[in-house]
């Protein structure tokens, strides 16, 4: 389509160039210790991260997973009756994410969909082996589900939400809480093995005090990271002509359409 790729590098044109070079110098400084911001956060995320697989590898023992699998059987016969349909499908949709504003999630989403909510309070990441189970059995008998990873662990899954039956879990922590009156809630910390627990209590509680430090060193770069791009958005804003460029957009939304329409 040479029409709408021309007219996306004409979007220079949007610049005031004089403006900009005005300032050029504001702009260079607000860029500086930009990227190390986010790098420094990542690097801390990703520490945080390992530090609580390692908590969690020391408590899901085969004997947990056991009772963890157990639970969930109950809890699929009494809550999720076989449809008689086709086997459901899965979709992933992250419900949370770590910014600068903190670790958040949008739990609204959730009483939206769902009336029922059981809140799986879990401190170590063991609710991943119950969800993976309620997943499976839900899609058995025949409803699509909606898979929530985790933004810290995206191959764990945090929350399940299924729809068709206005049925939801979600996982809650002592820094996420779920805050509202859930249908059920199930204390998962409790299922893990008390003997390995009071083990490794002291180790347990000095990795959650690391990890929680962790999150809280990424949080404040992410926030330094976004006064610097507000800054720098307050300085070159000035020289955009932001009806040129929505206009730009409007004209080759409309080539498209026509483009789509014709073939």
């Amino acid at each position: 389509m040479p029409g709408a790729v021309e007219r996306y590098v004409n979007l220079g044109d949007c610049y005031d160039r004089a403006g900009l070079q005005a300032v050029r110098s504001e702009l260079s400084a607000c860029m500086k210790g930009y990227k190390g911001c986010y790098q420094r956060a990542y690097r801390c995320l990703t520490a945080a991260a390992q530090i609580g697989e390692d908590m969690r590898a020391a408590l899901i023992t085969p004997a947990v997973e056991a009772k963890l699998a157990k639970r969930t059987k109950g809890i699929l016969a009494r809550e999720v009756k076989k449809s008689g349909k086709e086997p459901g499908k899965a979709v992933q949709r992250f419900l949370g994410a770590i910014t600068w504003k903190g670790v958040l999630c949008n739990f609204d989403t959730v009483d939206a969909l769902c009336r029922r909510v059981y809140e799986l309070s879990d401190s170590y990441g063991l609710g991943h082996v119950m969800l993976t189970h309620l997943a499976a059995g839900a899609m058995a008998a025949g409803y699509d589900v909606i898979l929530c990873p985790s933004p810290m662990w995206p191959d764990r899954i945090e929350h399940l939400l299924i729809p068709a039956l206005s049925l939801a879990f979600v996982t809650s922590t002592p820094a996420l809480p779920y805050g509202k009156r859930p249908y059920r809630r199930l204390r998962l910390d409790a299922m893990a093995d008390q003997e390995v627990m009071r083990r490794l209590r002291a180790r347990l509680r000095f990795s959650k005090k690391v990890s929680a430090a962790l999150v809280e060193e990424a949080v404040e770069s992410l926030a330094q990271a976004k006064a610097m791009h507000d800054e720098l958005e307050s300085l070159y804003n000035p020289h955009v002509d932001f009806d040129q460029v929505y206009r730009t957009a409007g004209e080759i939304v409309e080539e498209l359409k026509a483009r789509l329409a014709v073939s």
